[in-house]
């Protein structure tokens, strides 16, 4: 049995391309949607990779996010979403080599947290975030004069979630904000509208829906509170009056795979599955968190099904690798683990971290060789960690 299968998830005609070729119109602007993964690599670049890390010894760190696949996984000596995983880091000083197998703006957080000495590695250059691409530093500065001239630049505070680029770090840290994860959205919230002052604002980068759902999930505030900014039109899309009334200023980005779940999703499995718990990321769409039992950070819904009791039954609402996962992991308990979507949908950019390339990073830092080393400017690292720093002083 494969794993869609195994996760009662029907392959569509997409699943025949290869990862990151096809596209599903049918979701938030359209996702690329890659089908089941391809098949595991050759056995013997397992060993390979073993022997390249047993001779690297506690020189090499493997980072490992949860979305990777299982042959990727395996070689991780942590494993965690990419703050935790940035942290780890910054937390193991004697290890020369940081092999971070994830997506660039984590290995970039990772670099920035890490001493100089350390050498930060992405096994694979094009594993990249379409969330993150869309906030570039030309557009958000152009939004930047765009508040400006409106007159409200003065009283808003940038607050970027952690999947973002060093360069919107930067202009966050640069411009009194602050960094957020999925997990403490609320505070750093909270934080950014004291910051701001009375009739303060919060321009949230890039992804509208954490920003969204926090906002009016957590802080109590009204769908007419947010208004949406488009990088793609004329002044946001939105007029100076707008600005000036919005509390929540939220730049149009989203997760490719949290965005493709929908209402009728969330309809489809509970009628499928008496008695399911559906638990969803915050990265997913208002409508889709409204109707769900449980939201919370891949940390938490990985901790939610570990307390879940014997014979609970769960649809799940984040990356299928994960998803996968712990179904396996939680069988023998008796949980009942299935894909909050019937169609199989895969992080194509994530998954660009296969074994070939971590082996082939591994045998060439063992060879005394650096490839694919992530280095962020000292200019852009200052600024960016001071909105790192403002996220690790929040009470």
């Amino acid at each position: 049995m494969n794993s869609a299968q195994a996760l009662d998830v029907t392959p569509t005609p997409l699943a025949l391309l290869l990862l990151g070729r096809g596209s599903d119109p049918a979701s938030e602007r359209g996702v690329d949607c890659p089908g089941d993964l391809p098949a595991p690599s050759d056995p013997d670049l397992v060993e390979r990779a073993r022997a390249a890390k047993a001779a690297l010894g506690d020189r090499l760190f493997v980072l490992g996010h949860h979305y990777q696949r299982d042959e990727v996984i395996q070689f991780a000596d942590v494993t965690g979403d990419s703050f935790k995983l940035a942290r780890d880091a910054a937390a193991r000083p004697q290890a020369e080599y940081i092999v971070f197998c994830g997506v660039h703006f984590m290995a970039e957080s990772a670099d920035i947290l890490t001493t100089e000495a350390q050498r930060v590695v992405l096994p694979d250059l094009a594993a990249g975030c379409s969330m993150a691409d869309m906030a570039t530093a030309e557009q958000v500065a152009e939004a930047w004069d765009v508040l400006t001239d409106a007159g409200v630049a003065g009283r808003t505070v940038p607050v970027t979630y952690m999947n973002s680029s060093a360069d919107i770090k930067a202009f966050t840290g640069r411009n009194g904000g602050t960094v957020c994860t999925s997990s403490n959205a609320r505070r750093a919230l909270e934080w950014a509208f004291e910051q701001a002052g009375e009739d303060g604002k919060v321009l949230f980068l890039p992804d509208q829906h954490l920003g969204r759902n926090t906002a009016v999930r957590e802080l109590g505030m009204g769908l007419d509170d947010c208004v949406v900014y488009n990088p793609h039109k004329p002044g946001g899309g939105l007029t100076a009056d707008q600005l000036r009334r919005a509390r929540m200023i939220l730049w149009r980005g989203h997760c490719s795979v949290h965005g493709r779940f929908s209402l009728d999703s969330v309809d489809e499995v509970r009628a499928r599955v008496p008695g399911v718990n559906v638990l969803v990321h915050p990265e997913c769409r208002h409508e889709v968190v409204a109707a769900a039992d449980h939201v919370g950070s891949t940390e938490h819904i990985i901790a939610t099904l570990d307390a879940a009791p014997a014979g609970s039954k769960w649809a799940v609402g984040t990356e299928l690798n994960l998803v996968r996962r712990l179904a396996a992991r939680y069988a023998d308990q008796g949980k009942e683990i299935v894909f909050l979507d019937r169609t199989v949908c895969f992080c194509s950019t994530m998954n660009r971290i296969d074994l070939p390339h971590l082996v082939w990073s591994l045998e060439s830092l063992a060879a005394g060789k650096v490839v694919n080393r992530i280095q962020v400017d000292p200019v852009t690292a200052h600024d960016a960690a001071l909105a790192l720093d403002r996220m690790l002083a929040l009470p």
